[in-house]
């Protein structure tokens, strides 16, 4: 893949430019701000894009509101997101930008875990949507319309789907059949109303309806 990666940490950015290059992929770029992430994006069109959330100039949300203007722009464009914190009004705008494919937000603790997140950007860059377990779990406390609609275990379903798990993946994680898996899906789909003309971008759709407040 070609990467470009903005970070205002000069350490993280050397390190994750390593990291990557270590794993046979191109950073075409590295940044530490905002502006020059457009720039740079712009000019090499990367397959996917790794920033935080906040940068210079005023370290707020620098670094998001630049992913969002970019897959405004260039709608596959695929992001991935790293935030010192669980900010789940960020992950929903990333989410619900372009088309709503090849976008993750993950905390920057699993940095630290390297196949974890080089696992979560290539399934970002071939057009998957990854979520931070973390907010996931913390999604899970609010059991509110129209989630409530959904069993326990459909739950569960959709929150692995919303940390960007496969079916076959998810599976595996709860020890039943890909069957199983794709008929508790169906049952998520139709609960929460999301039409099958819809059916390329149902599974992002879940994903929306789940962060949304």
């Amino acid at each position: 893949m070609r990467v470009v990666i903005a970070e205002d940490a000069v350490l993280l950015r050397e390190g994750l430019s390593g990291l990557l290059e270590r794993f046979g992929h191109t950073v075409v770029a590295a940044v530490g701000d905002a502006p020059s992430l457009v720039a740079v994006v712009t000019e090499h069109r990367p397959d996917v894009v790794v920033t935080d959330v906040r940068m210079p100039p005023d370290f707020t949300d620098e670094g998001l509101r630049a992913a969002v203007e970019l897959r405004r722009d260039q709608p596959g464009l695929a992001v991935l997101v790293l935030s010192q914190y669980v900010e789940q009004t960020y992950a929903t705008e990333l989410i619900d930008s372009g088309t709503g494919a090849g976008v993750g937000y993950l905390l920057k603790d699993r940095v630290g875990d390297v196949k974890e997140f080089v696992d979560a950007l290539e399934r970002v860059a071939a057009g998957g949507t990854v979520v931070d377990p973390e907010v996931v779990r913390q999604l899970l406390r609010r059991r509110r319309d129209p989630l409530q609609r959904l069993t326990p275990r459909e739950l569960e379903v959709l929150g692995l789907i919303a940390e960007g798990l496969s079916n076959g993946s998810i599976a595996r994680r709860l020890v039943v059949t890909e069957a199983a898996v794709a008929k508790h899906i169906a049952g998520i789909f139709t609960k929460l109303d999301l039409p099958p003309t819809a059916d390329g971008h149902r599974r992002v759709l879940a994903v929306l309806t789940y962060l949304e407040e």
